[in-house]
């Protein structure tokens, strides 16, 4: 087996960088500009290196590309069968596409007795799913499959792994800071374009 073709990443990088050029700070631009570039970019599968696709005996989270300038950050979140995170926020607006298998989002809002659960949403592979302050920030998302590892590719207006955000005593609501930081010590090289 050769090489994978690593240029869809590639392009959606490029893509993304135009995108904050024209609208950083424009919650709504953002989003709204990034969902094709994500919808094209999990539209295929494929270009995602092995290495960023590992379980372990949690979910993790592998950086594929940061901006240099911190304005949106894409990550491969890589589940194993039945993983889930805690109830959490992002504090930045963010898009989660299904690149493989599926997902189930549980979304919640606070108020002053604690958690109040919301919908409950499945994502399939291609589908995509928005979370922002502004529309909705706090959810639990769990791997749909509890016989197979589930992966979605994830983009924040942020560099995520670095953002001070908080999980939710489910029983409560009452918040705990945390940093999530990233599963892995190097990201792709999108740059080698020695193959071509």
């Amino acid at each position: 087996m050769g090489p994978i073709d690593i240029s869809p990443l590639r392009d959606f990088v490029r893509g993304m960088t135009d995108l904050a050029d024209r609208h950083h700070g424009d919650e709504g631009a953002m989003i709204d500009g990034t969902k094709p570039l994500l919808a094209k970019l999990i539209a295929r599968d494929g270009w995602l290196p092995e290495e960023y696709t590992v379980e372990g005996d949690t979910y993790r989270q592998y950086l594929l590309h940061c901006d240099p300038q911190q304005r949106f950050s894409t990550v491969s979140f890589v589940w194993g069968p039945g993983q889930t995170t805690p109830v959490h926020n992002h504090t930045v607006w963010g898009l989660i596409g299904m690149l493989r298998g599926a997902e189930i989002g549980q979304s919640f809002s606070r108020s002053d007795n604690g958690l109040v659960a919301g919908e409950e949403d499945r994502l399939d592979i291609g589908d995509i799913d928005v979370v922002s302050p502004s529309r909705g920030d706090i959810h639990k998302v769990s791997n749909a499959l509890d016989n197979r590892s589930s992966i979605s590719i994830h983009v924040y207006g942020d560099n995520i792994g670095a953002v001070r955000r908080s999980v939710f005593d489910p029983e409560t609501g009452e918040p705990a800071e945390f940093i999530s930081g990233y599963s892995n010590t190097a990201v792709p090289n999108l740059w080698d374009l020695s193959g071509r």
